[in-house]
């Protein structure tokens, strides 16, 4: 099933980009031909207005997810991890708040989260809202929207309440393991380093005395052994930044010269049409973040430049659906979970995110 889904992904995206472009085109006429060439400099323009306000956030996010990935022990995870299913669904929120990670490593990070025990449950929360439940996409969903700070707490407190239902769904209703691969061997690693670990303080204990004389060799050993250690950890950082330095910045990079085309080539009135829909405007919208596939500590000064265009409501959709469910997360957990189990995540989110957008544009906006 899931390599059914993996081959039929791109002919799937492209009848969603075919759908988007119908709308638009079907609501008004592009503009003529002639301006295209004339018009690329606009686009230029806004495709480095776009990227490097969004530039230095994405910045912030590489260094503290480097950070996390180096310095903070899974274990420690693992051990403060709640029992009950609410404690867990507000635990997996403050994992977002204490490890500011974007989507692209968030996935593989949970993978080994998991592989030490933590609940399924518990990750799947951790994978949606942990890309959006940081102060770093706070930050920068505030300053893109300076004139309309409501965005920023709107865009948190919807997180929120997703997380919540998915996961008081998922404690209700996840009766089998979704996991393509089983993670219960980690019992057995457990158990059989900590009886390792035992039989090597015992076998310490017989041999202490005679190791006395050759502490000064050890400790020079230790000393050069350390000093290499740092260095790996150091060469290991950097390889592990630059890294996802490139890849996030690839697909801000494509969302921003996307967004640069549309604002550039399609009429004002076009989008207008569409963004002022009670409901077409989220639907749309929705699409398009899952399209983008942007970073979430960027896509708010990406959802800004449509705020002249778009509903209020459907651009908190964009920032919320976005981050949780987009092309390269669903081949990503399409790689932990079964098929099945992603497709109904995937329209259990859409469903409470539309409905959370339009109940928040009822009554706040």
């Amino acid at each position: 099933m899931s390599s059914t889904l993996y081959r039929w992904s791109l002919p799937i995206s492209t009848v969603i980009c075919a759908f988007l472009f119908i709308l638009i085109v079907t609501t008004r006429e592009l503009p003529p031909a002639g301006l295209i060439l004339t018009d690329t400099k606009l686009v230029f323009a806004a495709f480095m207005d776009i990227f490097l306000d969004a530039l230095p956030f994405m910045f912030m996010g590489v260094i503290l997810s480097t950070v996390v990935e180096n310095f903070i022990p899974e274990a420690f995870i693992r051990r403060m991890t709640p029992k009950h299913p609410v404690g867990g669904i507000l635990f997996a929120c403050v994992l977002g708040i204490m490890f500011p990670l974007c989507e692209c490593g968030m996935i593989p990070f949970v993978r080994r989260l998991m592989r030490k025990g933590m609940p399924v449950y518990i990750a799947v929360i951790f994978i949606l809202v942990g890309p959006i439940l940081n102060p770093i996409v706070f930050a920068s969903t505030f300053m893109a929207f300076r004139s309309e700070p409501e965005m920023a707490y709107s865009r948190m407190g919807l997180t929120f309440g997703v997380a919540l239902i998915v996961g008081l769904l998922l404690t209700r209703f996840l009766k089998s393991s979704p996991l393509r691969h089983t993670t219960g061997g980690h019992a057995i690693e457990h158990v059989h380093t900590h009886d390792h670990h035992h039989h090597e303080h015992e076998q310490q204990g017989h041999t202490h005395h005679h190791d006395n004389h050759n502490h000064d060799h050890d400790h020079a050993h230790s000393h050069g052994h350390n000093h290499a250690h740092g260095d790996g950890r150091l060469a290991t950082m950097l390889s592990h930044g630059t890294s996802e330095l490139f890849e996030m910045s690839k697909y801000l990079m494509l969302g921003a010269f996307l967004t640069a085309l549309i604002q550039t080539f399609v009429a004002q009135d076009s989008l207008s049409a569409i963004g002022q829909g009670a409901v077409l405007s989220h639907v749309f919208m929705m699409g398009f973040a899952y399209l983008l596939s942007l970073c979430s500590t960027t896509d708010a000064f990406v959802a800004a430049s449509f705020a002249k265009t778009f509903s209020p409501g459907s651009l908190l959709a964009f920032l919320v659906f976005g981050p949780m469910i987009d092309v390269k997360s669903t081949l990503m957990l399409l790689s932990i979970f079964k098929a099945r189990f992603v497709l109904t995540l995937s329209i259990v989110v859409a469903v409470t995110v539309l409905t959370g957008s339009l109940l928040i544009m009822h009554f706040f906006f």
